[in-house]
């Protein structure tokens, strides 16, 4: 036997490394994620949290208990740049601030975030006021988002709920239900921009469609947590096919690698 000689080459993420924690349930964001997150010199993990099927507040509340630990089983020889916590509606029964504490326990990271957290952020750049809500949701839950969303300066000016329990059916919602809903939503109340929410909704393709149809920017949680995701890695997103936010530029301080707190919800346009 001939031991082999070799040497060190650069690490994947020489622009940034970025971390995912995905629902177990979640069938849809990593799939959307290989469209939208850049492979040249971004590196993306994913990691799994248990969780329910059902989305209710109390089986939300429960991953609070495995963030830590989910976050942990990131690669451990990396300092991330961002941590993401893909749940829209479990980021809002449990608390951004809380999430990030949980997921610093586990990972060395910059900084963290979640699709409450970007979508908020993506409201300020664009200058959204009145939002227009699709929630696939049960009503308990969309009412504590919408609560969350109007306690950050957003005026809910038109909702419309699947009123869906279980997250694997909503993977399931097709392209067809979900553009009538965002036209649905999109139409009354005046709206500064549609909101679609749920990383498991399968919605992000139909942007530059929705957007054109409606003449507003259209957001959904995926969408929103690359775009805010690469923007706190300092990754241009211009250019993307995802609609006007990734147009938009965030701008922040210049803090190695990273920049703004994604906590604070925004940065200046």
């Amino acid at each position: 036997m001939t031991r082999l000689s070799y040497s060190f080459g650069e690490p994947l993420g020489t622009r940034a490394n970025l971390g995912v924690i995905v629902l177990r349930t979640d069938e849809t964001i990593e799939h959307e994620f290989r469209s939208m997150i850049p492979t040249e010199g971004v590196a993306l993990y994913t990691t799994r949290i248990p969780c329910e099927t059902e989305v209710t507040p109390e089986a939300l509340s429960q991953m609070e208990a495995a963030l830590s630990s989910s976050a942990a089983l990131l690669p451990h020889s990396l300092s991330f740049d961002v941590i993401a916590y893909a749940c829209t509606s479990a980021a809002t029964v449990i608390g951004p601030e809380r999430v990030a504490e949980k997921i610093r326990l586990g990972a060395k990271t910059l900084f963290v975030t979640d699709p409450l957290t970007a979508v908020l952020a993506a409201c300020d750049v664009l200058g959204v006021k009145r939002l227009g809500f699709v929630s696939p949701y049960v009503p308990e839950v969309s009412s504590a988002l919408r609560a969350k969303l109007e306690e950050n300066g957003r005026k809910i000016a038109s909702f419309g709920s699947f009123e869906e329990e279980s997250d694997e059916n909503i993977a399931r919602i097709g392209r067809a239900s979900i553009r009538d809903a965002a036209m649905h939503v999109g139409t009354k109340g005046n709206c500064d921009a549609v909101f679609m929410s749920c990383t498991n909704l399968r919605a992000a393709s139909l942007i530059p469609e929705l957007e054109a149809s409606l003449g507003i920017p259209v957001f959904t949680s995926n969408q929103a947590l690359a775009w805010h995701m690469l923007s706190l890695a300092g990754i241009s997103t211009h250019g993307m096919p995802f609609g006007r936010l990734m147009n938009a530029v965030a701008v922040r301080p210049n803090t190695g690698r990273g920049g703004n707190d994604p906590l604070s919800g925004g940065f200046g346009t």
